[in-house]
């Protein structure tokens, strides 16, 4: 996972390095047909995580419902032709859900690395829509039980995110609002296309994420 994260943070600096040497604005007479922040920029990132799950077939008895995580990261705006933009990100990103099962209440986090790569398309000045895959590396998994939990229910929930897929593969759609040239306000659905784990259970689906993110971006 390791490899694959400094990877993507040695891609993002190569795009980053090609377009501040490739990028030339064009000429000031067609400059109304642009919107100001049609312009390379790097940015800080920071925003808040509506996580849950769609669970796949299988014999579970329970619901999930949504938890709240936080995303933070830093990303690039790399302009290629007016109105299109290639922007890639990379992420600290809090998933999970939470459920109430047969035992008791049950929440899992998981943490990822995302890495987002981009088409940005200026639609008008100031409203931008944003599509394109995603890499998703899986960081860590934190299980919480709260009463009812026997133990070897306990080590049933936390063997079956032993299998966890590590790398997925995901979809993202959104939109950015730029509220002055250096500050945008974000929002965009992602969803697994793969799913976290493969052999589900009773305890835990085979289940893929999906997440409502919406946050800041500070332009630079």
């Amino acid at each position: 996972m390791k490899k694959h994260f400094f990877f993507a943070i040695a891609m993002l600096l190569i795009a980053g390095s090609v377009s501040a040497q490739y990028y030339q604005p064009r000429p000031r007479r067609h400059e109304r047909t642009y919107d100001n922040n049609f312009r390379p920029a790097f940015s800080i990132i920071g925003g808040m995580n509506v996580a849950n799950v769609i669970k796949g077939n299988g014999p579970y008895a329970y619901g999930t419902d949504t938890k709240i995580g936080l995303n933070v990261g830093v990303g690039l705006d790399l302009p290629i032709v007016y109105p299109l933009s290639f922007a890639p990100e990379v992420l600290y990103s809090q998933k999970g859900y939470t459920s109430v099962t047969n035992y008791g209440q049950f929440k899992q986090r998981t943490d990822y690395i995302d890495v987002p790569l981009l088409a940005k398309f200026h639609v008008v000045p100031g409203f931008n829509i944003l599509v394109g895959p995603q890499i998703s590396f899986l960081v860590s998994t934190t299980n919480t039980f709260d009463n009812g939990f026997s133990q070897t229910t306990q080590q049933y929930y936390n063997n079956s995110s032993n299998g966890y897929n590590k790398t997925m593969i995901d979809g993202v759609a959104g939109v950015s609002f730029d509220l002055s040239h250096n500050i945008e306000l974000r929002a965009r659905y992602t969803i697994d296309f793969d799913r976290i784990n493969d052999n589900g259970d009773a305890y835990v689906p085979n289940y893929r994420n999906q997440v409502w993110q919406f946050g800041l971006g500070f332009k630079f």
